[in-house]
């Protein structure tokens, strides 16, 4: 099982917990794991994009090559196209529909929609919307996680152990939330 994935988004947008989770949950899953990331000039608002690597063989670089990876999540549309020329001709395409307006010459969304339906495997997502209708409009990087469980070679209840064992500091209403969050994207991704 080899499993290479890139995860491109906006800073603050919770790239990196998504990173942290599959990695946390490929571990307990006996899997290899490397992870690279890259953080924007700002905290918030900046590019952040992760390279994730999962396999039950060894791991020789932490970099997804160009047209290698399973695939690409973007928790922002223009994100997740700024990375597609890392996805390899079998893999899909995962994105938010949500934009991120944070220069001022960011395409119109709906050109960037267009683009990302194109692909011959892609899954838009209102993650934003999902998160918001549940009343948590801070898991849209989990409903995305959800979203990308069908797509990574692990079950899904791997994936629920690391939101249990990740969240279970802040208490029972937050790892419940973010469970729902994750079940949200899954029902999303499900047949896709």
């Amino acid at each position: 099982m080899k499993t290479d994935i890139i995860l491109g988004g906006v800073g603050g947008q919770g790239i990196l917990t998504i990173a942290m989770l599959v990695g946390r949950a490929a571990v307990a899953s006996g899997l290899n794991v490397k992870q690279s990331e890259v953080h924007g000039m700002a905290q918030r608002g900046g590019a952040v994009f992760s390279h994730l690597r999962l396999s039950d063989t060894t791991i020789h670089s932490d970099l997804v090559p160009r047209g290698g990876a399973d695939v690409v999540l973007g928790v922002e549309p223009m994100e997740a196209l700024r990375y597609v020329e890392y996805l390899k001709p079998t893999g899909i395409l995962l994105a938010n529909s949500t934009p991120v307006v944070n220069i001022d010459l960011y395409p119109e969304a709906e050109r960037l929609l267009a683009d990302i339906r194109r692909r011959p495997r892609h899954v838009v997502v209102d993650a934003d919307g999902i998160a918001r209708n549940l009343g948590l409009p801070n898991a849209m990087n989990v409903v995305m996680l959800g979203t990308l469980a069908p797509f990574i070679g692990m079950p899904p209840d791997t994936l629920r152990a690391a939101i249990c064992a990740t969240f279970a500091t802040k208490g029972a209403k937050v790892v419940e939330a973010n469970l729902a969050a994750f079940a949200a994207g899954l029902k999303e991704a499900e047949g896709k």
